[in-house]
């Protein structure tokens, strides 16, 4: 393999090729309009115009993305995460160009694009699972009798679903129509399926997840698990590895279920298996991504892995190079997604020019970034200006490290998540390890970062008081 197209933008387009440079690795990069001057366009050895700005007319653009990688004569397509990279037509197309699919096989991501079909998967390999049904419904009736079966409350859930879209949660009975009402039509407008499902709904739930890897020999290997608990509208903000909360017995558990999972459909390269695990440390899956993930460094940082390497590698027929006993746990890691939203106001987007944009450095610190001082940030895409990791020998001092960070990172002309990063890294919740997906619903408020700041300024207020009266003790010498 001796050129790669990356077929993406942004942190992960640069992060995809600085792996594929280390190697030897030839790179294209492939760019909308808006991003003609984006930093994974100069980075790369070679670069195309794919078309106008918005993604179904650019980066979506499989057809058009295959042409240019036959024409610049490219061994392999890697798609990042996000955009083309579950998609199991485009996958096929690239293997039937005589390109490599850096990533999973068709098949695979199409069992585990369906939650329905994931489940009915995994369900010979004994892995843990959710009560509730394991078909697609419509009619409320059947709802009604699948409900007051396994108890409320209940979670309806689009069988294509992901990032929040077609999922309600029912607390009593008579607000279950109206919620599959609800989850039927936004899961019909976000997936064209209207398919959903309902399943016991897990209070006080944990997110974890298991990275798993799996080449062509049949070798599978998990690199230990990811806490992404502190969530904002069903999606992730602060992740972290290890987790807080999982005994090295669990963490073995966990591990083998996720090793079941990839087995059952064939995986080959990265994926994240992602388990629900309630207030008893029971742990149950729930689904599994094709992919590689947006919080990988995190792994990447405990394990002394390049888990981009490993991908490349296992597409090229290479069998992994290390064995499941040779894999250990070292320090503690965090990563703080840096959006271009606005945490005092919802998490909405805030799009604007960069005027001010300085990354902050110094050991234990990574930045994988899209984004330079004087850029814009466009509307068309996801809002994600950066990835904040931070490395400790300890989870104090990976959180300690964080806060430094969050602090040297300047950014002027648009709102981040950078003030929310400092609340979840100072909260008691958090620090404690005590903590659920609820965490913003329980502990967050605008209202809370604006009292910090307000008692941030009056300490620095009076600092800079006392710092002036002392200053005017200083008898100044009259100079000849």
């Amino acid at each position: 393999m001796k050129k790669i197209l990356v077929a993406n933008r942004g942190e992960i387009a640069i992060r995809v090729m600085r792996t594929a440079k280390k190697m030897g690795i030839r790179t294209v990069a492939v760019f909308s309009e808006a991003d003609r001057n984006a930093p994974h366009v100069q980075f790369a050895d070679e670069a195309v115009c794919i078309g106008e700005a918005p993604s179904n007319q650019s980066y979506l653009l499989g057809d058009k993305i295959i042409d240019v990688a036959k024409e610049l004569q490219v061994d392999g397509i890697h798609p990042g995460y996000g955009f083309l990279s579950e998609n199991a037509d485009f996958a096929d197309a690239v293997e039937k160009k005589g390109i490599t699919f850096i990533g999973p096989k068709s098949k695979a991501i199409r069992v585990m694009g369906s939650k329905l079909a994931a489940k009915e998967a995994v369900k010979a390999y004994d892995i843990p699972m959710v009560p509730g049904i394991d078909e697609a419904i419509t009619d409320v009736a059947t709802a009604h009798k699948i409900a007051d079966e396994i108890g409320y409350p209940v979670l309806i859930k689009a069988s294509a679903g992901g990032g929040g879209k077609g999922m309600r949660i029912v607390e009593k009975k008579e607000d279950l129509e109206s919620g599959m009402e609800r989850a039927i039509s936004e899961a019909t407008s976000a997936f064209g399926d209207g398919s959903v499902f309902v399943e016991k709904y897990v209070t006080s739930p944990r997110h974890i997840e298991i990275q798993v890897m799996a080449d062509t020999h049949g070798n599978v290997l998990h690199f230990f698990e990811r806490e992404c608990s502190v969530q904002r509208r069903h999606q992730k903000v602060v992740e972290e590895a290890p987790s807080s909360i999982l005994t090295p017995a669990l963490r073995e558990a966990m591990g083998v279920a996720a090793t079941k999972v990839a087995r059952a459909c064939d995986y080959v390269g990265a994926g994240t298996v992602e388990f629900l695990m309630d207030a008893d440390l029971n742990f149950y899956f729930l689904e599994m991504n094709t992919r590689l993930q947006v919080e990988h460094p995190v792994t990447e940082m405990i394990t002394g892995v390049d888990l981009v390497e490993l991908q490349i590698k296992v597409a090229r027929g290479e069998i992994l190079p290390m064995k499941q006993e040779d894999l250990q746990i070292n320090g503690h890691a965090m990563e703080l997604r840096v959006y271009a939203e606005d945490p005092m106001n919802d998490f909405l987007p805030s799009v604007g020019n960069l005027e001010t944009y300085q990354l902050p450095v110094g050991d234990g610190i990574r930045v994988d970034n899209g984004f330079e001082e004087g850029m814009n940030v466009p509307i068309y895409y996801d809002p994600m200006l950066s990835k904040l990791i931070t490395y400790g020998k300890t989870r104090e001092e990976a959180i300690g490290l964080m806060l430094v960070a969050i602090r040297d990172y300047k950014i002027k002309g648009v709102r981040t998540t950078l003030p929310f990063g400092a609340f979840v890294m100072e909260h008691e919740a958090f620090r404690s390890g005590n903590f659920d997906t609820h965490f913003v619903k329980n502990y967050y408020s605008p209202e809370k970062i604006m009292e910090k700041n307000k008692a941030e300024a009056e300490i620095a207020a009076l600092m800079a008081l006392y710092q002036y009266l002392e200053d005017q003790k200083i008898i100044k010498l009259p100079t000849n």
